[in-house]
Order: structure tokens, then C-alpha cells, then sequence
């Protein structure tokens, strides 16, 4: 049972290094992005996409044109803030890893109570000395 527990640990500690990994690549593309005016583009034309007649049975039209125009204001925003983009991923880089720090410790808790837990339903047996025979 330990064994699944810790497993389970390290199949979500790969996941998340691996979330925050891309996230860190990610956040660079977009500064770098922003930073050269492709972002701003890109975000434009997006800002103009139709919903799709499938969608718009399932989402209020509205609803995705507000939040297209809120991805192009953040990204306007970041055009702005480009030529500082070496500055501002001086810190977001440390903050992406302190959040992983953080989150590892909320896996870690919970791994080592569980380990606990199960070391206490499941004693470890002890070894009895075998009876000797021929006793004289």
C-alpha cells in the first residue's frame, strides 16, 4: 500500500514539474511575442473569430465575445509592458517555481499522512524465533 501512495506522489510531482516547466516556456514565448508585436496581431484576428454554430448552443455568444475582448486587452496590455519583457520574466520565472514549491509541499503532506496512516492500520509483523527441537 506504501508503495501505491508514493506512486501515486511521483506520478503527480512529474505532472506538475511538468505543468509548471511549460508554463515557464510559455510565459517566455508570450513576453517575446508581445515584445516583437506579433502577439497584438495574432490577438486582433482572434478578437474577430465567429463562434462556431455548434458552440453557440452551448455558450451565450455574448459570453465568448466578452472574453475575447478580455484576451485582447491582456494582450495589448503586454505589448505595452514588452520592452520591459527581460524585467518582468526576471520574476515571473522565480514565481512559477516558488508555486511549484508551494504545490509540492501540498502533495507532500498528504503523501507522508497517507504513508503514515497505512503504517499504522498494517503493524509490521514480528519475527518469532522458531522453537528449537531436541531439547536435552
Amino acid at each position: 500500500m506504501k508503495t501505491i501512495v508514493w506512486g501515486v506522489f511521483a506520478f503527480l510531482t512529474v505532472c506538475w514539474t511538468a505543468l509548471v516547466a511549460l508554463s515557464v516556456q510559455l510565459a517566455q514565448w508570450l513576453l517575446g511575442a508581445a515584445g516583437s508585436g506579433q502577439a497584438t496581431a495574432a490577438a486582433s484576428s482572434v478578437g474577430q473569430w465567429p463562434v462556431p454554430a455548434w458552440a453557440a448552443l452551448w455558450v451565450d455568444p455574448a459570453w465568448v465575445q466578452a472574453l475575447q475582448a478580455m484576451w485582447l486587452d491582456i494582450v495589448q496590455w503586454l505589448g505595452q509592458v514588452a520592452p520591459s519583457s527581460d524585467g518582468l520574466m526576471s520574476w515571473i520565472t522565480p514565481l512559477l517555481w516558488t508555486g511549484w514549491g508551494l504545490g509540492m509541499l501540498c502533495l507532500l503532506v498528504p503523501a507522508v499522512g497517507l504513508h503514515w496512516l497505512v503504517a499504522r492500520m498494517n503493524p509490521p509483523t514480528a519475527i518469532r524465533s522458531a522453537p528449537t527441537q531436541g531439547h536435552a
